[in-house]
């Protein structure tokens, strides 16, 4: 758990960090120093330098941090600022320099999880669901059927783009409201979805929305004594009601067979021609021991083209919902305690195990999500800078340095407020 966050938050520091160092030296500025965690009170656990950059690894894990030369940044090296500006120094550009150096760690930061979001849907998930192979149409569950959503229904677009992927139209895309355009026995109508869906689904809640289960459920084998097996159900059986419920598909089966967890119930099931009545035994995970059948949807292989254009999608929708989550905790719609998390929770997101596709999420999510957050135009942020200099582009007049090192002692404290809040919520979850 504490190696893989370690070990995500490293690279996630590391491609941030690059990002400005290589835009500080695209413009020919001197980079002191490149470090992976902080040299608090010049303790370091490992150095070296090359050329003009001194580049190791701090004691303390906190994040990382380049030291460009004349920047008015953590450091506070006010010694340096009160020296003669030099050509080679970040004051001595012009703002449009300073604003990409400024930029780039955030887009670095951005490009990385694309990429990584890229790489998983082509080397680990490989297949994705065709939206246009729902023939039948989804099945609406009792949360899709309460927004307006009924099974039968064929969803064209989301929000006026075309559907091309199934399991987009189950993910955070809709969950903070949406437009959901479906074709209705040949009507076309719009679904428009609250924008307090999400909190259906908070908590670890497993409420479902909607899914591609509007399929008869055929059994494709049986499992040796289970509850089918014992009650003379056989492969092919096509299960046709539950007790006194008719079942036209399995996402009716799935949404009423935890009704009779612990009981012995009768099922009827068409075999061949003929309809067969089984007293089956319904255990308390509220399964009778059957495997599905395959559904009827052929899958699409992803390819390098589409594996970056979903791979962008979902980046993208990570940045969004995270930017719509932050702006209901800052309105109070959501409780900043619920959903803030520091380290320890990052921690357990990850997991006892090191599963590697997990890993890899959970590091290309939390790369968009540092982007997000690095870009908030907070002083001591790379945001704060990004206003600070396209103010001084708009107005023609820059910022004293008196001026940026309060800035930057203002938001160097609320960070701090920031990250103690977040730990000691933590610390608070842990406890109850």
């Amino acid at each position: 758990m504490t190696a893989q966050l370690i070990a995500g938050l490293s690279i996630l520091v590391l491609i941030h960090e690059f990002g400005h160092f290589i835009a500080a030296r695209a413009f020919k500025i001197k980079v002191e120093k490149f470090y992976l965690f902080f040299d608090a009170w010049g303790f370091k656990l490992f150095k070296f330098k090359r050329g003009e950059t001194e580049y190791g690894i701090g004691w303390l894990p906190l994040g990382g941090y380049v030291k460009i030369s004349g920047m008015i940044d953590e450091s506070m090296d006010k010694e340096q600022l009160n020296q003669p500006v030099q050509p080679w120094e970040f004051r001595a550009k012009p703002a449009w320099q300073r604003l990409i150096v400024m930029l780039a760690g955030v887009i670095m930061n951005a490009i990385f999880g694309i990429i990584v979001f890229s790489g998983i849907l082509i080397h680990y998930s490989k297949q994705y669901l065709p939206s246009n192979e729902i023939n039948n149409g989804i099945y609406a569950y009792q949360l899709g059927r309460e927004v307006g959503l009924k099974t039968g229904d064929k969803i064209i677009e989301i929000n006026d783009h075309k559907l091309e992927r199934f399991s987009d139209v189950t993910s955070t895309r809709v969950f903070f409201g949406a437009k959901i355009t479906i074709n209705r026995n040949g009507e076309i109508k719009d679904i428009i979805l609250p924008d307090t869906l999400y909190k259906s689904f908070k908590n670890g809640s497993k409420e479902i929305f909607i899914n591609a289960d509007n399929f008869p459920l055929v059994v494709d084998s049986i499992l040796p004594n289970s509850g089918a097996s014992k009650a003379g159900m056989l492969a092919k059986d096509k299960i046709i009601s539950l007790d006194s419920i008719q079942i036209n598909c399995f996402g009716e089966w799935s949404e009423n067979i935890h009704k009779f967890a612990g009981k012995t119930i009768p099922i009827n099931v068409l075999r061949k021609n003929d309809t067969i009545t089984l007293n089956v035994y319904v255990d308390t995970a509220n399964t009778i021991g059957i495997k599905r059948g395959i559904p009827p949807y052929k899958l699409k292989e992803y390819n390098y083209f589409t594996a970056l254009k979903f791979g962008y999608s979902d980046a993208v929708e990570v940045l969004v919902s995270n930017a719509k989550s932050l702006g209901k905790i800052i309105n109070g719609e959501i409780k900043a305690r619920e959903s803030v998390g520091g380290p320890i929770a990052i921690a357990q997101i990850y997991g006892a195990s090191w599963d590697w596709s997990k890993f890899w999420f959970i590091t290309g999510l939390l790369s968009m999500v540092l982007a997000l957050m690095n870009i908030l135009p907070i002083p001591a942020l790379d945001g704060g800078h990004v206003i600070f200099t396209i103010i001084e582009l708009i107005t023609g007049k820059k910022f004293s340095d008196k001026f940026m090192e309060k800035a930057q002692i203002v938001g160097m404290i609320i960070l701090l407020a920031l990250m103690t809040f977040a730990i000691g919520n933590d610390i608070f979850k842990l406890f109850n």
